[in-house]
């Protein structure tokens, strides 16, 4: 039955509150309807049962002629008939006919049968004549109004218990929507902060959600200031780093161009090349502001890139994807996807895939690939597989696929890391939510 409920606290809380009033409202109808509106027909019908006995009493007493005066001045129909009626003929949605049948039987003696399906809404009951033997041609029929013997608006009820029902489930989704409206804020700029976007949020709504609330707050200002401050050192870091390199550099182009000088020039480059990655790393792209772009257009271009570097990329999947993200940071993330394919894999294939709540990037070679029980570690920094597959090798220091795996979590998706069905290679999934 889960999967028949609501998933949202909308949903959810209309129905706490629905179901309730729904069942109260059967509940009161089934009781009310059935118990009072059988007992008013009950005594409205005893009160004609009162009458008819008069008017039988009158036919007995003073003959014919009384008998017509009298059901005249009630209001009755009198005639006899020849074929009496032996049952009761009622609609199936009358449940008031069988109450007004079973008083009249009760309650006037000779009562034979009667008719509840007239469409001039009167009632046709046959009577064995007063003092004769019952024979078939001595009955008397009496047509009664019948809403002077049965309630004729119950619907009345109804109406008003629905409309009731409507207007306060209106009023309760009104002070409802009041609730969550505070929740649905909080949670959507828990999720913007997710995605490194910053929503603007204020406290509001009950007790409860305003301090849930005023925590987030205080939380996301300190991620902010510590992310700040460590941008701040990291700077200085990376200057302070690449003053002494530059100096090695410049030093190094003035000496002798032998085997020496080159192997100290080339160990240097490896060094810048360690440094922007561990920066890269440390850094997240923090910083950068997100904006719409077309991914599929973005991935067209490194392929573009890769091609032209000589590696073997197929793109696949959606022409147009239009998504809010970071595009220097997704680039990175899969450039390095790229490279780790390319250093493995003869064939590289990057599938798009444009889903209501989520992009997948799928970039999948056919390599080694990697053990399922080191794919975890595989993506921990600084990790270096000693397997048929390290994804660091070459002079990495086993960053590549920890940055893209942290630049999917701050987009609000994952990495996931598996075996590629086509290839046979490793299979890479770069996930970021809409």
């Amino acid at each position: 039955m889960k999967h028949l409920l609501p998933r949202g606290l909308y949903g959810r809380a209309l129905l706490i509150l629905v179901v309730p009033i729904v069942t109260i409202q059967l509940v009161v109808s089934i009781a009310f309807i059935q118990r009072h509106f059988e007992r008013v027909t009950q005594q409205m019908t005893g009160g004609v049962a009162t009458e008819i006995r008069y008017v039988l009493q009158r036919l007995q007493d003073d003959g014919p002629e009384a008998a017509q005066n009298a059901a005249a001045g009630l209001g009755y129909t009198l005639e006899p008939v020849a074929v009496p009626l032996t049952e009761i003929r009622r609609d199936v949605m009358d449940f008031t006919g069988r109450v007004v049948a079973e008083t009249l039987r009760a309650e006037v003696a000779g009562f034979l049968g009667a008719d509840l399906t007239l469409d001039d809404n009167r009632v046709m009951a046959d009577f064995r004549l007063p003092g004769v033997d019952a024979a078939p041609q001595e009955a008397l029929r009496i047509g009664i109004d019948r809403r002077r013997m049965s309630a004729t608006n119950p619907h009345q009820l109804l109406v008003l218990m629905i409309l009731t029902s409507a207007l306060m489930t209106v009023i309760s989704y009104l002070f409802l929507r009041n609730q969550v409206a505070p929740i649905t804020r909080l949670a959507q700029a828990a999720a913007a902060f997710g995605k490194g976007q910053h929503m603007p949020y204020r406290p509001r709504g009950a007790t409860e959600v305003r301090a849930a609330g005023a925590a987030f707050v205080d939380m996301r200002a300190r991620i902010e200031r510590h992310i700040e401050s460590r941008t701040r050192m990291l700077s200085g870091v990376s200057h302070d780093l690449r003053t002494p390199l530059t100096r090695l550099k410049l030093g190094l182009s003035m000496l002798p161009e032998d085997e020496e000088t080159a192997a100290l020039l080339g160990d240097v480059a490896d060094m810048e090349r360690l440094v922007d990655e561990f920066l890269a790393f440390a850094r997240g792209d923090a910083t950068e502001e997100a904006e719409e772009i077309d991914l599929a257009a973005l991935l067209a271009s490194l392929v573009e890139k890769a091609v032209r570097g000589g590696q073997r990329v197929d793109l696949q999947g959606a022409a147009v994807v239009k998504l809010r993200l970071r595009p220097q940071a997704v680039t990175r993330a899969v450039e390095n996807l790229l490279s780790n394919a390319n250093r493995f894999a003869d064939r590289t294939r990057i599938t798009l895939h444009d889903g209501d709540r989520s992009v997948r990037i799928v970039i999948e070679d056919d390599g080694p690939g990697i053990p399922m029980e080191r794919r975890d570690e595989a993506v921990q920094p600084f990790a270096r597989l000693d397997g048929a597959r390290d994804p660091n090798r070459g002079g990495g220091v086993g960053l590549g696929l920890s940055i893209a795996a942290d630049i999917a979590r701050s987009h609000g998706g994952v990495l996931r890391l598996g075996e590629s069905e086509s290839l046979g290679g490793l299979r890479a999934d770069l996930v970021l939510a809409r």
